[in-house]
């Protein structure tokens, strides 16, 4: 900011950003290591469930573990070990005779281009506390 510029002038344009990356811009990691998450892969998690007991458990086994962004979708960001104990907590819920359970590893490149339209269905979990 130079002496005769405002304070306004230094903030992100409000028009260019979404509320969130201009309340949370991007800051570089600087830790020597990977940053935070750098080995967890983005997989999207359906179901088809028969049986609404069933169905009622298999949601809880995935909001435990993903963020619900359709009524029968989740969004998982889960190292391997993480992934393969989801899967098999939802495999332990369902009836292979009659459910159906699917999984889509979606790589990092890919991940940064998803795109949506239209309201989005979340869940009311709790995924971040703000102190």
């Amino acid at each position: 900011m130079t002496p005769t510029s405002s304070p306004l002038e230094s903030q992100p344009d409000w028009k260019e950003t979404s509320w969130l990356e201009a309340a949370f811009p991007l800051v570089p990691y600087k830790h020597p290591h990977k940053p935070p998450g750098a080995k967890q892969m983005l997989t999207i998690v359906g179901y088809d469930i028969t049986d609404p007991k069933r169905l009622g458990r298999v949601a809880k086994v995935c909001e435990n573990y993903g963020v619900r962004v359709q009524y029968s979708i989740f969004e998982c960001r889960l190292e391997a070990d993480r992934f393969e104990e989801f899967w098999s907590a939802l495999q332990q819920e369902i009836n292979r005779e009659e459910d159906r359970l699917v999984a889509y590893k979606v790589c990092a490149a890919c991940a940064q281009d998803i795109q949506t339209a239209g309201c989005m269905v979340c869940s009311e979990k709790v995924v971040a506390y703000v102190f």
